[in-house]
């Protein structure tokens, strides 16, 4: 008889039962590095890919998460002088829109960083109202490219650090001179 063995609630594997008496239960507990679907090793089996648990992830996010996930690529010229590729968007800092219905327009400052809604408020980017009024128009803070940074101490600080971090990276894994030496020995 073929049958499902199962501990706590969890499925661990098919079994086949010999004896008329009842089924016996070889237990096999799944590999720490899970197959998905689509045939792809899953490296840490701790971390969902479900698109459901991500989402709920993401829209129910405490602030200090939302501000890493809002975060904008900084311009060619920022790159090259800090060594770091982005930063959390923040109010004061000079952006422009690459991308969307207002892209290309001149540079704007960032008004208000809304992290309720994943949108930031840009200076010129406006519409009217039916009745009138002008209201900022929210963006994603990564369809813009950050021109000039607001910095202050900490800032720097968080510069540093990234661009330390990113040099580290490069260093990584390539033979030093002095360990060149030593193996030639």
């Amino acid at each position: 008889m073929t049958g499902w063995c199962s501990e706590g609630g969890r499925v661990l594997a098919r079994t086949e039962s010999t004896n008329a008496s009842g089924s016996t239960c070889a237990v096999s507990f799944p590999p720490a590095i899970e197959e998905t679907a689509a045939g792809n090793m899953k490296l840490n089996p701790f971390v969902t890919s479900s698109r459901r648990k991500n989402r709920k992830r993401h829209f129910n996010a405490p602030s200090h998460i939302r501000r890493k996930i809002m975060s904008s690529p900084l311009s060619k010229e920022l790159r090259q002088k800090y060594n770091v590729r982005s930063m959390p968007i923040r109010k004061d800092d000079e952006v422009q829109v690459v991308r969307g219905h207002y892209k290309g327009q001149q540079i704007g400052k960032v008004v208000q960083v809304y992290r309720k809604k994943y949108v930031i408020y840009i200076e010129r980017v406006q519409r009217e109202k039916a009745n009138g009024t002008t209201v900022h128009v929210g963006i994603h803070p990564s369809k813009v490219v950050i021109t000039r940074l607001k910095l202050d101490k900490d800032r720097k600080k968080i510069l540093e650090r990234k661009a330390k971090s990113r040099a580290d990276g490069k260093e990584k894994g390539k033979y030093k001179e002095e360990t060149i030496e030593k193996m030639q020995e």
